[in-house]
């Protein structure tokens, strides 16, 4: 199997750099028609599944909207995953963990083990307890062909305080990046995409939060597109030379459409992205 960053790369280049986020909202499940249970979320996320498939290629489940409803949740959120990998979609858990040792190595091993009822393809991890405490981590997901998103530079405006402070010259933001590339540098052949990727907003000033170009390439996955205010023409502009690896990811946009109309508003966001000047470079 290829390692998760080529074959992040080969989906954006053959169906589009848009990922669609499973985020069952209250509000949505409502509108849905749904129960705010595991049911409903099970039901809502299915629903997601199906209409990305063969559309776009990239989902990303909320996993805080399936925990709530606990072992309920988690057991919908188990049937979601395995049926969106099943359709051939990478899958990118957004559970943000992040913690050390053996704690941050049994989070990795839940997400990321092949067989897994969790199993995803790539986790989105914090790196706010030293990005070394991520290596187990890092580790677990290089040797089953898995991926990781570490936070960099949120578009969340509580963040700006830390992620922008600066310490030797550059941010927080920008060391982040450095520290995880460098690992990146030392296992990612000449000419390919790095697996360990990051978590940029697409809302996100890169001069302001002192973010440069960094190499080997790697995933950028980049919230904030649709109902946070970014649009798929502006891609290019806000990311320069690492647009080609953005990943586009929309949710409330996209699942608002309600469940009569998701598959075409899934076709309509996938179809923009892939015609814009930023999607013509992937």
């Amino acid at each position: 199997m290829p390692a998760f960053g080529e074959r992040v790369r080969a989906v954006i280049g053959a169906r589009g750099p848009l990922c669609v986020g499973i985020d069952p909202h209250p509000s949505l499940l409502a509108q849905w028609g749904l129960g705010a249970d595991g049911r409903g979320v099970r039901e809502f996320g299915l629903r997601v599944v199906e209409a990305v498939a063969g559309r776009a290629g990239i989902v990303k489940p909320q996993v805080s909207f399936f925990e709530r409803y606990a072992s309920a949740g988690f057991a919908a959120l188990e049937d979601v995953l395995a049926a969106a990998r099943a359709a051939d979609l990478v899958v990118i858990a957004d559970a943000k963990r992040g913690d050390i040792g053996s704690t941050m190595d049994a989070y990795a091993a839940a997400w990321l083990t092949p067989g897994s009822p969790l199993e995803a393809d790539a986790l989105t991890m914090s790196p706010y307890l030293g990005v070394g405490a991520l290596d187990g981590a890092f580790e677990l997901a290089a040797t089953h062909g898995k991926g990781a998103f570490v936070l960099a530079a949120t578009s969340n405006p509580e963040a700006a305080g830390l992620q922008r402070a600066t310490a030797r010259g550059a941010t927080v933001a920008a060391t982040v990046i450095a520290e995880v590339s460098a690992r990146n540098a030392r296992s990612t052949p000449a000419g390919e995409w790095g697996s360990l990727g990051f978590v940029v907003g697409a809302t996100v000033d890169w001069q302001d939060a002192g973010l440069a170009p960094f190499t080997p390439p790697a995933p950028i996955l980049a919230p904030g597109f649709g109902f946070q205010g970014a649009r798929p023409d502006r891609l290019e502009a806000v990311f320069g030379d690492a647009a080609a690896s953005v990943i586009a990811s929309e949710s409330r946009s996209i699942l608002a459409a309600g469940p009569d109309d998701l598959a075409d508003a899934v076709a309509r966001a996938a179809s923009a992205y892939r015609t814009s000047k930023g999607g013509s470079l992937v």
